[in-house]
């Protein structure tokens, strides 16, 4: 495997991670962006719109038909919060043109489709197509309708904006029925033009060799651009609240819904890990075993990690009448890491679960492209390899300390009203 990034003009930066393995090639681009409230919905729409068709391409049944020809080639949106962060793009991923059966030229094909797509959106009078966006705005208000009904997501979203009140991160990477419904054809084109300029963006390609035109192609499109880039910050910890916040709302549901958010101001983001993996992330960790299988306290109770944020989330499925119990019991097992009680088999347990994790990056030329996104927003270019390394210097005492340094920030709960009557 060999890797490769180059800066280019304007806080653009393109990466190359060339495998001789693949039969196929993906290519990613992302926009970096703070999220906002007012700019969330219209930026997804944005994207979004721009791969249903394009000045070429008229419609998506067109599009469609185009991939299908491509022997199945890939285009596809896809949107992402990172704490403070929107992360929007598009994705795409063609065969190798030596498995052409007539000898298509696949890659050139392919990568025409997602300069038009990028640089030449199917716009008339300042605005997107109207069937185009019209299609794209229904998918967004079904996908927020669905996290409504999920009651599970919906708590956790909730939870988060209770967490970092006041702060980018309390808006999801998509916005809300509101938000969404306000979006036209005309400011979700602004909005991506908006993208186009000042975004920091980040090309991945993904192949078992290389291809400088693709380089050379997103430079000669960019340059036409004037680029004002915004500066964005991958992390920034969420302040500890001066007192613990409780928020809560009733539902027709028949279980509840708890989750408590804990802060660190720890740095040693391999030590945040492994606690979270020893505490409650895994099905043999602290939580799992003890509030649900042991002392049947709950649904189900796991942890999980914000890094960005310097916030570990526990979520929790429970009755009304065991809430104040599954809590208690949730910070006594965290108690319990405060004390070293922490066995040799829990660190091997927890980083055999990361080493499993991590074998997984290469696999597919897809897990490159978010493997290496994610090195480069943490300021850390390392392979999957030396990553586990990192794991396996971490020694009980560094697990201590960041069982020590968590703090209860706020808590929300889902209470059903059933058992309120």
């Amino acid at each position: 495997m060999k890797y490769n990034r180059t800066e280019l003009d304007g806080n653009i930066g393109f990466t190359s991670v060339i495998d001789e393995k693949f039969k196929t090639a993906c290519l990613a681009v992302r926009f970096i962006t703070e999220l906002s409230e007012d700019k969330v919905s219209s930026n997804l729409m944005g994207i979004d719109t721009i791969t249903y068709s394009n000045s070429k391409i008229k419609t998506f049944s067109e599009l469609n038909e185009k991939l299908s020809s491509l022997y199945g080639a890939s285009l596809a949106s896809f949107s992402a919060k990172r704490g403070d962060v929107q992360v929007l793009g598009i994705s795409s991923s063609w065969l190798l043109n030596r498995y052409a059966i007539d000898g298509e030229d696949i890659e050139n094909e392919m990568l025409s489709l997602i300069r038009d797509t990028v640089f030449s959106p199917n716009v008339n009078d300042g605005k997107f197509d109207e069937e185009s966006f019209r299609i794209t705005k229904k998918e967004l208000l079904d996908r927020i309708e669905a996290e409504i009904n999920s009651k599970r997501e919906y708590a956790v979203t909730q939870a988060l904006k209770t967490a970092f009140k006041g702060e980018p991160a309390e808006n999801t990477s998509y916005g809300t029925k509101e938000t969404a419904e306000a979006v036209t054809p005309e400011t979700a084109y602004s909005s991506y033009i908006n993208l186009l300029k000042t975004a920091p963006v980040e090309i991945h390609y993904i192949a078992p060799q290389e291809n400088p035109a693709i380089l050379e192609m997103f430079r000669e499109n960019f340059s036409k651009i004037e680029r004002i880039p915004k500066k964005v910050l991958f992390e920034n910890a969420s302040p500890l609240k001066n007192e613990v916040v409780t928020e809560s709302e009733e539902f027709d549901v028949r279980q509840c819904k708890m989750v408590l958010n804990f802060k660190t101001d720890c740095e040693n983001i391999y030590a945040v890990k492994m606690l979270n993996k020893i505490w409650g992330e895994t099905p043999v960790s602290k939580l799992f075993m003890n509030v649900r299988e042991k002392l049947s306290l709950c649904y189900y109770c796991s942890s999980r990690i914000i890094n960005a944020k310097g916030t570990i989330m526990v979520d929790v499925g429970v009755e009304r009448k065991n809430i104040e119990k599954a809590k208690e019991e949730i910070i006594h097992q965290l108690d319990e890491i405060r004390k070293g009680n922490i066995t040799d088999e829990e660190i091997e347990s927890a980083l055999k679960s990361i080493d499993n994790n991590l074998s997984a990056v290469g696999d597919s030329p897809s897990s490159y492209s978010a493997w290496y996104f994610e090195c480069f927003c943490n300021g850390e270019i390392i392979t999957p390899q030396e990553k586990i390394e990192k794991y396996k210097a971490v020694v009980k005492e560094d697990i201590v300390r960041v069982a020590n340094s968590l703090n209860l920030d706020s808590i929300y709960i889902m209470y059903d009203k059933e058992s309120q009557e």
